[in-house]
């Protein structure tokens, strides 16, 4: 047998076992992929008799809910500021004035008490008051009229001449002036107060507390921010009005107060409100220029409603030097009534005889502090006890 012979017949066999090898291949993997055949009958029957049934497992679908919608955030509610009862803030002032003006009243008492009132001690006497801020005047007046009466009267008892000196005191601080704040209007227009006097006594933060009262007594109160020139106190009085109930009327800083006015009342006027408060800028009594503007305020603002209320804010402790500025307010706008800050700590309780001595117009509220409650109406009575320490 030739070699090429036995070469043809080895492939041919080759050929033969790997033929055999796929095909036995081939048929297991059939086999594993196909059910057996009582399965494939079984599933055939089942498709035909109920075509409408998937024989899957079905699938869970959670169902989609809508997100709960956030509640709207409440308003937030206002709490404003109502003062205390207008007898516990003339009692507590009443306490702090007397703490503040024992000296005086104990320096008094101490003098008029004496055995023997000799013109030494009259002397002493006058002294006290006008280190006091009584004023040289009304000294002379008040212990002429004391020395008459112990005179007269025969007074030895120390008890009876200190109830003697606490009339003259009453008597002199004037119980008759008639102390009501003007705030109310006639024929349907609003009553119109004018707050006016000097940077650092107090006006605008005056202002607020007045509002605060009269907001208290179910009063409408409109605010006019007519210190245009003094940094912040546009912001200053609308806070205040934000905290007691009062809207406030602003123009741009620097702007024209007289305008500022106009436009409070104007507005004050058709909204029906029963009293407009205008804050003017404190404004140095020495500079003539400035207080010509004062006067243009009040007479722009009297086109548009009557002023029934020219206020004067006094800082208590600068004592004489708040006679001037009394003096020089009132030749310009008319002062109808005075309010007389910071009267605690140094001040002297004298300047409420001097100072209405000075202009012929009665004292009305007195402060004796920093706080909302620190304003109260002036009752002679009560600020001559406070004074003597009683």
């Amino acid at each position: 047998m030739s070699d090429t012979l036995i070469l043809v017949l080895a492939i041919a066999a080759a050929v033969v076992v790997l033929g055999g090898g796929l095909a036995l291949l081939v048929s297991r993997r059939s086999d594993r992929a196909l059910p057996p055949p009582a399965e494939a009958d079984e599933l055939t029957r089942d498709a035909i008799t109920h075509p409408e049934q998937d024989q899957r497992e079905p699938e869970t679908v959670e169902p989609v809910l809508p997100e709960p919608e956030e509640p709207e955030p409440a308003a937030p509610t206002t709490t404003l500021d109502r003062p205390e009862p207008a007898a516990g803030r003339l009692q507590r002032l009443r306490e702090r004035l007397s703490r503040s003006q024992g000296t005086l009243g104990r320096g008094l008492m101490a003098l008029i008490g004496r055995d023997r009132l000799d013109d030494d001690t009259w002397e002493e006497i006058e002294d006290t008051l006008i280190g006091a801020d009584v004023g040289v005047a009304a000294t002379q007046e008040l212990v002429e009229r004391l020395r008459t009466r112990l005179r007269v009267e025969g007074v030895e008892d120390p008890v009876r001449a200190r109830a003697v000196l606490r009339e003259e005191l009453v008597a002199t601080v004037d119980p008759s002036m008639d102390r009501e704040l003007g705030s109310t209007g006639a024929d349907g227009v609003p009553g119109v107060v004018l707050v006016v006097g000097v940077n650092g006594t107090g006006k605008t933060t005056t202002v607020g507390r007045i509002a605060r009262v009269l907001v208290s007594e179910d009063r409408r109160v409109l605010l006019g921010a007519a210190d245009t020139f003094r940094a912040a106190a546009a912001d200053q009085l609308q806070t205040w009005g934000e905290r007691v109930g009062a809207d406030t009327v602003r123009g741009p800083e620097g702007g024209d107060p007289a305008s500022v006015g106009f436009e409070a009342v104007k507005r004050g006027r058709e909204e029906g409100v029963d009293t407009v408060i205008v804050d003017t800028a404190g404004r140095l009594h020495t500079k003539s220029g400035l207080m010509d503007e004062l006067g243009k305020v009040k007479r722009v603002v009297e086109k548009q409603a009557p002023v029934t209320e020219v206020l004067l804010v006094i800082d208590a402790t600068t004592g004489q030097n708040g006679l001037t500025q009394a003096r020089v307010f009132s030749e310009v706008v008319d002062v109808t009534g005075i309010v007389l800050t910071k009267l605690d700590g140094t001040a002297k309780g004298g300047i409420v005889i001097a100072v209405q001595r000075e202009l012929g117009v009665p004292v009305k509220l007195v402060g004796l502090g920093e706080g909302a409650d620190d304003l109260a109406p002036f009752v002679p009575e009560d600020f001559v006890d406070a004074l003597l320490g009683e």
